[in-house]
């Protein structure tokens, strides 16, 4: 109970912190007190305000790097959280949607296309697109008569996936080399170049998808005891499993399509915030969209400053911490198992 009392707290004065490091650290240093003065003449205080190039930077350049990663962040770890509860599993994330395969079949599209050149609104909406027509055409197949199984539902996104990442191999095959390079750089995640218009068009999807999501806190409660006995409380399961999984893909395809596909966030935060908030999804999807949305902003922030002047893409670094955690989640529950049998 002082964990969840202190959790919420603790974390957004992390994520303060974090914002405030991640603006005012660069190749260019932004001063603690320029960067307070920027963000009062930003509302109109005109008093000792900073140099015009300061409160560019940090209100025109890091700032939106900076709300960019916080969105992507707590966007992926709040489906993680929805996915875990429906699925029942702490192994689950929306990879598992085929989100990630058809957002980069889309990525690939725009750049071999040659529309990512004409305009860098093309490659988002293009992976938008892909992540949608994914998760849809799986939905599709794993539904039958009526109801959808969450075990094909896994299933048809392993094929799907596959099938999908075939086809981008394919694309890439007959791409030039500069078309190649700039998607492996997609791929790999990054916030770099990201302003105030890029993350004007997600939030009206974002944000009512966020909202969305806690309102079924309690359903995802209930599906912990299982579908038959949810179903018996009252719960409208099919309805539910359809709505969750939506509501789920829209708006990580949308973070994937801002962001790039990141790796482990959906599936690294939920797991460790469970362990300090516990499994009631009413507390752990507002923290664990706090803290996930703070790692991301840690992330971008130690890729940019570990080794300047070169950048490590965001998802170079969460694949860094997040594979030694997944294989300590591998071993871990292999050994339950072992001492279950």
């Amino acid at each position: 109970m002082t964990r969840r009392r202190f959790a919420v707290p603790i974390l957004l004065v992390v994520t303060a912190l974090s914002v405030f490091a991640a603006v005012q650290a660069g190749a260019v240093r932004i001063e603690p007190f320029t960067l307070l003065r920027a963000a009062l003449s930003s509302l109109g205080l005109r008093l000792n305000a900073p140099s015009q190039r300061d409160l560019t930077i940090a209100l025109y350049i890091r700032l939106p790097r900076v709300v960019t990663a916080l969105l992507v962040g707590s966007t992926l770890s709040i489906c993680g959280v929805a996915m875990q509860g429906l699925f029942r599993n702490p192994m689950a994330s929306p990879d598992i949607l085929g989100i990630t395969a058809g957002g980069s079949l889309g990525a690939v599209t725009a750049i071999h296309s040659g529309l990512y050149a004409v305009s860098t609104f093309f490659l988002p909406a293009f992976a938008m697109t892909g992540a949608m027509s994914a998760s849809a055409l799986i939905y599709a197949i794993s539904s039958y008569r009526g109801k959808t199984s969450l075990l094909f539902v896994v299933l048809a996104g392993l094929a799907v996936s596959s099938f999908l990442n075939g086809l981008v191999s394919a694309v890439l095959l007959f791409s030039r080399q500069y078309e190649v390079s700039q998607f492996i750089f997609w791929t790999m995640g990054s916030f770099d170049g990201r302003m105030w218009k890029h993350i004007v068009v997600p939030l009206p999807v974002l944000i009512p998808g966020v909202v969305m999501l806690f309102l079924f806190a309690r359903d995802l409660n209930m599906f912990a005891l299982g579908e038959e006995n949810a179903h018996s409380l009252g719960l409208n399961v099919e309805w539910t499993k359809r709505i969750i999984l939506g509501i789920t893909a829209v708006i990580t395809g949308m973070a994937v399509a801002i962001g790039g596909p990141v790796g482990f966030v959906g599936l690294l935060i939920p797991h460790l915030f469970r362990f300090v908030v516990g499994p009631d999804h009413r507390v752990l999807l507002p923290v664990a969209g706090i803290g996930g949305g703070a790692f991301l902003v840690l992330a971008d922030l130690v890729g940019r400053i570990l080794i300047p002047p070169f950048e490590i893409r965001v998802g170079i670094v969460t694949a860094v911490v997040g594979s030694p955690y997944f294989l300590y989640l591998i071993i871990r529950f292999q050994r339950k198992g072992l001492r279950e049998g």
